[in-house]
């Protein structure tokens, strides 16, 4: 669970992205247990309060879920869920921009399929 805090974003968002970021590692399972919120406020030195808002933007998106009286779990289907997620946010902070730039640059799609099969994706 290490998390290297970044000032310029909210404590809370950093929690759920490092859930987010466990759930498509497979480091969390479907139907397994996530630590408390009190296990990640006393570990990253937070107030519990916060780390709760991080766990519960997960709940709204039905990444995690809550068994009474036992906590938090990761939701069936929530690591499908995050890759899809990502895989939009990766289309559109990366290959939308990457598209404007060449069109600005004159490169046609067979010259940019070229230069991405140069690459080790």
């Amino acid at each position: 669970m290490t998390l290297i805090m970044d000032d310029s974003r909210p404590i809370f968002v950093q929690i759920a992205e490092r859930i987010e970021e466990d759930i498509i590692a497979e480091t969390l399972l479907e139907e397994t247990q996530v630590p408390s919120t009190n296990a990640f406020a006393s570990f990253y030195q937070i107030n519990p309060a916060t780390a709760a808002k991080g766990v519960n933007l997960l709940v709204d998106q039905g990444i995690l879920y809550k068994k009474r009286g036992i906590g938090m779990f990761v939701a069936e289907g929530a690591r499908e869920k995050l890759v899809e997620k990502r895989r939009e946010q990766f289309y559109e902070q990366y290959v939308v921009k990457m598209i404007q730039e060449a069109n600005k640059l004159g490169i046609t799609s067979q010259q940019l399929a070229d230069m991405i099969r140069r690459g080790d994706v």
